[in-house]
């Protein structure tokens, strides 16, 4: 892929060029802030734009903002010493937030997800912002991980389980730990999710179908993965007439 780097920091731009080289991709122009970094966008429509938050002139958001009003925007990955910004920095539909020192797989993980968005995806991204922002509700989770902190898309989520202080989120890319409640995330997702048991939410989307246990009780098949998980009989019947309407 073709890449820019963007941050004000001489070394830090050295090493993130470096890091890019090693895993094979081309870094194809430099900028030292956020100015700089929509003009070499707009001179190399690169594929990828790895981005600091805090410069002279431009900071990160407001170019991340620029660049996504283009007709073809490339990836953002924000690279960052400051967790604070993350929320803002989501809602400029960049894909990831890395945190410094960067972690050489972090920034593998996070192009190979790059890879995935083709320009139609990515061109579509303020659209779905736009009809995302009608349905009231957040179409993705934030979450601090090893890595930094991460996105991961509603559509992409399987189920919440709550595990004594935090609640697990189990994805298509496995599984984080977010510091929400079940209750909470049942009000603000009850269009999407349901309660299965008095420590889970599921996705309507990803249910293939229920299972009956010996002792009476069911389970429920997620489709694309092999964890199945109890229901309450509170909440069978619920569920069943959800079902009828999928």
């Amino acid at each position: 892929m073709n890449i820019v780097v963007c941050d004000d920091e001489s070394l830090a731009r050295e090493r993130l060029v470096r890091m890019v080289t090693h895993l094979g991709h081309q870094v194809v122009a430099q900028a030292e802030n956020g100015v700089q970094a929509l003009a070499q966008v707009q001179k190399f429509k690169p594929d990828v734009v790895l981005l600091d938050i805090r410069m002279p002139e431009m900071n990160g958001l407001e170019c991340a903002a620029q660049i996504s009003t283009l007709d073809t925007p490339p990836a953002i990955i924000f690279c960052t010493a400051f967790d604070q910004y993350a929320i803002d920095a989501f809602q400029t539909h960049a894909i990831a937030y890395l945190l410094k020192p960067l972690a050489l797989d972090d920034l593998e993980h996070a192009l190979s997800k790059a890879t995935r968005l083709n320009q139609a995806q990515l061109q579509a991204l303020p659209a779905q912002a736009k009809d995302n922002a009608t349905t009231s509700s957040r179409q993705h989770i934030v979450a601090r991980t090893h890595r930094g902190v991460e996105l991961i898309a509603l559509d992409d989520i399987y189920y919440f389980l709550a595990d004594q202080k935090y609640v697990v989120v189990r994805h298509k890319q496995g599984q984080v730990l977010i510091d929400e409640t079940l209750k909470d995330l049942e009000q603000e997702f009850a269009q999407d999710f349901i309660r299965i048991h008095r420590n889970a939410l599921l996705s309507l989307k990803h249910i293939e179908g229920l299972e009956m246990l010996n002792n009476g009780q069911y389970q429920v098949r997620c489709k694309d993965i092999d964890e199945k998980l109890l229901i309450s009989r509170r909440h069978l019947s619920q569920i069943k007439e959800r079902m009828q309407h999928l």
